[in-house]
This record gives C-alpha cells, sequence and structure tokens, in this order.
C-alpha cells in the first residue's frame, strides 16, 4: 500500500489502547500512524463501546426523521445562534455539488455559559426518548475520540497527552445524516468531494455510499463494516503535522436505499491555535499559515449551509479574517485543476 495506490481501507484494532500492554499499545500506534500518513482513513474496531448504546441511537434518529416536517422545523438550525438543530433537505451544498435528499439533525458539547456563533446549548426536539440516547452516544464517541487523540500524537512522537490541554472543551459536533429511500437514485457522486474541517472523524453509517479519494486522485469504496468505525483524518491534523497526515477527501455517492450515517466531528477547544509542530517543518518543508479552530470550522460551515449564506449576504455575520475557501486541503486540492 502507498499513499498513491490504495484500493482498501485498512482495518486498525485500538483494544491496545485502552488496556494493552506497552508493547502492544506500540504496534497499535504504528498501524495508526501508518493509516494516518497512506490513507488518512482507516476502519477501527476494538473500540469497547457497547453495541447497545448504537441499537438505540438508531432507534432515536428513527423516531426523529419519521416525524412529520413541520416537526422537525420546530427545531430548524436557522432558529438558533449557534449552529445546532434540525438541517432540512437542500439546507447544505458543498461545493460543485447539488442538493441531496438528505437531512440531519446537528448538536455539540452542551456549553451553556458560552456564547459565539457554534458555542452553547443544544436546541432539542420537543421528542420523548430522544435526548438521553443521542446524549449517550455522544458522551461515549467523545470519549474514544480522546482515546485515539493519545495514539496520534504518539503516532507522531510526541507525549501521549500532547493535545490534551486543547480538550478542555471541544466543540466537537456529532451529526445525525438520514438518507431516505430513493429509488430514481442514479449510482453518482451524492455529497461533493470535501475534507473534515476538524482534527479527525469517528464515523458509524448503516449502508455502503462512502468513496475515498486516494493519492491518484481515484475513487475508492469504504462500505461499513459490522461494529467499526471509519476514521478520518481532517483539516487541522493535517496542518498540525505540516502535511505529515493527509485530510482526505471523501464523498458519499447516490444509492437506493435508506442510509443512515453518524459521524463525530473530534475537534478542540474553539480557541486553539493550530500552526505545524516544529518537528515537521524545517529546510524545504516550509510551515503551513495557521488557523484557530473554532474560526476554521466556522468559515467552511458558512461557506455550505444556505441560510449562513444569506446571513453572511446580508450582514448578519462575517467570515473570520483569512478565511479559506472549502477544499483547501485533501487529495482534493492537490488533484483540482490549476486555473
Amino acid at each position: 500500500m502507498s499513499p498513491t495506490s490504495f484500493t482498501e481501507l485498512p482495518v486498525v484494532d485500538i483494544t491496545a489502547l485502552r488496556t494493552g500492554r506497552p508493547e502492544e499499545r506500540a504496534h497499535t500506534v504504528a498501524q495508526l500512524g501508518r493509516a494516518a500518513r497512506e490513507t488518512g482513513f482507516l476502519y477501527l474496531s476494538g473500540h469497547g463501546i457497547d453495541p447497545a448504546l448504537f441499537d438505540r441511537l438508531l432507534d432515536a434518529a428513527k423516531a426523529f426523521f419519521a416525524q412529520p416536517v413541520e416537526e422537525k422545523m420546530a427545531c430548524w438550525i436557522g432558529k438558533s445562534s449557534n449552529h445546532r438543530g434540525y438541517v432540512p433537505e437542500g439546507e447544505e451544498v458543498f461545493a460543485g455539488a447539488t442538493a441531496d435528499r438528505k437531512e440531519a439533525f446537528d448538536l455539540s458539547l452542551e456549553l451553556p455559559d458560552a456564547t459565539g456563533p457554534l458555542l452553547g446549548p443544544n436546541q432539542w426536539p420537543a421528542l420523548s426518548g430522544f435526548r438521553e440516547p443521542v446524549t449517550a452516544w455522544y458522551d461515549a464517541v467523545l470519549a474514544l475520540g480522546h482515546t485515539l487523540f493519545g495514539g496520534f500524537a504518539e503516532a507522531l512522537g510526541l507525549p501521549r497527552d500532547a493535545f490534551a490541554p486543547y480538550l478542555t472543551r471541544p466543540t466537537s459536533q456529532l451529526r445525525l445524516i438520514h438518507y431516505p429511500y430513493d429509488p430514481t437514485a442514479e449510482d453518482r457522486p451524492g455529497i461533493g468531494a470535501h475534507t473534515d474541517y476538524e482534527c479527525f472523524t469517528l464515523l458509524r453509517p448503516t449502508a455502503p455510499g462512502l468513496e475515498v479519494m486516494n493519492g491518484a486522485g481515484e475513487w475508492i469504496d469504504a462500505p461499513p463494516l459490522d461494529d467499526c468505525f471509519v476514521v478520518n483524518t481532517g483539516d487541522l491534523l493535517e496542518l498540525w503535522t505540516n502535511g505529515e497526515f493527509t485530510a482526505t477527501s471523501h464523498r458519499v455517492r447516490k444509492v437506493t436505499e435508506e442510509r443512515y450515517s453518524f459521524p463525530l466531528f473530534c475537534t478542540v477547544d474553539h480557541d486553539t491555535r493550530v500552526t505545524p509542530l516544529p518537528a515537521f517543518t524545517g529546510p524545504g518543508r516550509p510551515a503551513r499559515p495557521g488557523v484557530v479552530a473554532g474560526e476554521h470550522l466556522y468559515a467552511q460551515t458558512v461557506q455550505t449551509f444556505r441560510y449562513l449564506g444569506r446571513r453572511l449576504a446580508d450582514g448578519e455575520t462575517t467570515l473570520p479574517p483569512g478565511a479559506l475557501p472549502l477544499s483547501s486541503f485533501g487529495q482534493e486540492a492537490r488533484h483540482a485543476p490549476r486555473s
């Protein structure tokens, strides 16, 4: 396998990150590092999360999305000041893509004492039996994400707790995404190619559709594996490592079957300044410009959500200084036509 030729994703069992002896942990860390450098995507097993938590999450998502649209719109994301709530079909459009038959519910860390475009409390629907299983899943996967931060740190030759100072109140977002059954769907791109804006993503999908771009610019299928997460590194780890880890571009092609997808976008505290670590800079390897984690996330979000685009056009919000355009990271950026 190489950065230009992979045709499938590696599977990494991280049991040793939770319970293993030092030599077992070292082996797992080496596998994580190899996957992050060579593919930017991997399947993660041995995560230790109770399967019942996922079953309850899926039941809650099905109950929410089965409601009439007017019930779901009662917590429309555009009613919030911090980008949390229901995302109807057509609200989110990636560059170069058409609107998908896709709806979502977005939430993040509850921060009732904080204010900002991505900070504050969640907007919850008035649906019995929804909040508790969704919160339980969020908490469990967020803890898994913190374990993985330690593994990635060691894979970079850093202390296990290197990222811990930036994980006091991370605004990691969980999305509940629903693609309804669509018998007219053709096997073609749906969600446009993009990288994830945070450090890495922990994803549990229920059906195929995800495709990953390899180093040669080819699209590789990444179907779900039983009781495994799909993990991909994002913009911030690419930046922190000055390209040592790659934010791999990916997309979702249109499929006819009903599909649910649950990504948790693991990030750091909102005000964290992310710049290349000294170990990954030097002669012939200049440091890329840094970003503020929360500002980068907000800038990318404004460019993909229509309600925020309208606020931007009306002067109700602004892009942070130095905001990057979409697709500034990952393989898609490397293979984009030069004008």
